[in-house]
């Protein structure tokens, strides 16, 4: 495959990971998880979401015993496999050119193992600054920082429908450029 070389200094976009949700799933080795990953992917991360089991703890349990016993499982499954997920990841940054982060489900309790936290720059005029000075006086946040990545995250689970629709349009987009002529 051949990619545009960039000018110096300038970000080269990594190449397609249209496929990367089924080649994760093949190199998986089998007995992980209980149902196919889920494969998220952007342009700097892909995260391989994995379902577990849950540990049989009878008929009386507390919610607390059963979230203990979910982590615990979560646990031992990042001990027993980090070996073989650190080979996989390997390929599958080398494949795609992205870092790969694991995330684990097992019943009610979601652990992500190691991610990304890519900064952001921007420039927000004065309005904008005082929603986030607000948000850190307020004690929400520590930092303007950690202020506008939980702006970014409420937005988004309140957007997640509309989200979701201007994903699938931009995917049609990028099918429709591959489709199209190419300049030499």
């Amino acid at each position: 495959m051949r990619y545009r070389s960039a000018p110096p200094g300038a970000r080269t976009e990594p190449p397609p990971a249209d496929d990367a949700a089924a080649w994760i799933t093949g190199a998986v080795p089998d007995g992980w998880f209980t149902e196919r990953p889920e494969v998220v992917v952007d342009r700097d991360e892909i995260i391989i979401w994995g379902r577990l089991t849950e540990p049989d703890l009878g008929a009386e349990v507390t919610e607390a015993d059963k979230a203990a016993a979910q982590s615990g499982r979560i646990n031992q499954f990042r001990e027993d496999t980090r070996e073989d997920r650190i080979r996989v990841a390997r390929q599958i940054e080398h494949r795609y050119q992205r870092k790969v982060a694991w995330g684990i489900r097992c019943g009610d309790t979601n652990e992500l193992f190691t991610h990304l936290a890519a900064p952001v720059m921007t420039r927000l005029r004065q309005p904008e600054r005082q929603i986030l000075d607000t948000l850190v006086d307020a004690g929400v946040a520590r930092s303007r920082s950690e202020a506008l990545a939980w702006c970014v995250k409420l937005v988004g689970e309140h957007t997640e429908e509309w989200l979701s629709d201007l994903r699938s349009a931009m995917t049609k987009v990028d099918e429709l450029r591959r489709q199209g002529p190419t300049t030499a």
